[in-house]
């Protein structure tokens, strides 16, 4: 039997989609419902994404302040899109279909993230944290070059770039977002039946191969799942720095366990409560006076200064 805190947590997210989808409903009433169910379905694919990839990440770094985006993933996209723009201009960039742009960042990312994580783990044999030092690094690196990028661009370009900093869930193309929620699905079918084997991994590499888990190759397996997952979200709609650790903070203080039964579905299901609440605060009360991501951003950073603080460094 589920949870009961899973349980209440799953019916405040639907109270919250309801809320979303016939809030102020009028007028064309199916041409606007068309518009919130595609937007809803956005909010939730990159809130259950970002949620498990965290829990994920901080399974294998055995840190509670780690998020997948130290690795450079929205540097990286930043760079892909400073590129683009550079390369092509604001025109060319502007006719770039919708979902070729998506498959072209997300196979990027994916791409980068898979070769990095294989090549870095043989090179510092299997010692992660390591690893997430040179991701550090390398994340730098990239926001360097687009910075650099963008200060050869012309005001009118560096617009359009600055329009890709923050999350947008307006606007989703209906081909990236159905290609995101079958990749999602499929991750999710594969991970569901590991969630024990995910609790011995947090044991540590010594504990969990002295019973029987092949560490090593899970754990690369695990690193391509996190960045298919991170890498699909952001190029959906863009980078979210500091929603994974908001929403992982919250699942571990509500669910108080180590159990991955409980705490992947605690931060989808959050993460998808604090998106689709959010958007529906914004939307419907502050008319779109300010932006989720901001927000999200701003109390995501001074919850990463007061974990730090408190030494819940692990």
């Amino acid at each position: 039997m589920p949870d009961k805190r899973l349980i209440w947590v799953g019916v405040a997210l639907l109270l919250a989609m309801a809320l979303f989808l016939f809030w102020g409903l009028r007028g064309k009433v199916w041409f606007i419902m068309e518009l919130r169910a595609t937007k809803l379905a956005a909010l939730l694919c990159v809130g259950i994404a970002i949620g498990t990839a965290t829990v994920l990440f901080q399974t294998l770094s055995h840190n509670r302040i780690m998020t997948p985006s130290i690795m450079g993933f929205d540097a990286l996209f930043l760079l892909l899109q400073t590129g683009l723009v550079f390369a092509l201009g604001s025109v060319g960039y502007a006719q770039l279909p919708a979902f070729g742009g998506f498959v072209l960042e997300a196979a990027v990312m994916v791409a980068a993230a898979v070769a990095l994580f294989g090549w870095l783990l043989k090179r510092t044999r299997q010692d992660l944290q390591l690893m997430i030092l040179v991701g550090i690094i390398i994340g730098l690196m990239f926001r360097a070059l687009t910075s650099f990028a963008q200060r050869l661009m012309d005001p009118s370009e560096f617009t359009m770039v600055q329009g890709a900093m923050f999350a947008q869930f307006s606007g989703v193309d209906d081909g990236a977002l159905l290609a995101s929620a079958v990749v999602l699905l499929g991750i999710l079918a594969w991970l569901w039946p590991r969630h024990a084997v995910l609790d011995v991994m947090a044991l540590g590499r010594a504990q969990a191969r002295g019973l029987g888990v092949a560490y090593d190759w899970l754990q690369f397996q695990i690193l391509c799942t996190i960045a298919a997952l991170v890498s699909v979200s952001t190029a959906l709609v863009g980078p979210l720095t500091f929603l994974g650790l908001l929403v992982a903070s919250l699942a571990h203080s509500l669910m108080r366990t180590h159990r991955h039964s409980l705490l992947l579905p605690a931060a989808a299901l959050i993460a998808a409560l604090v998106l689709v609440a959010g958007q529906t605060l914004f939307d419907r009360v502050l008319q779109l006076q300010s932006t989720l991501s901001v927000v999200i951003e701003f109390g995501g950073g001074m919850l990463f200064l007061v974990l730090l603080a408190r030494g819940h460094i692990r």
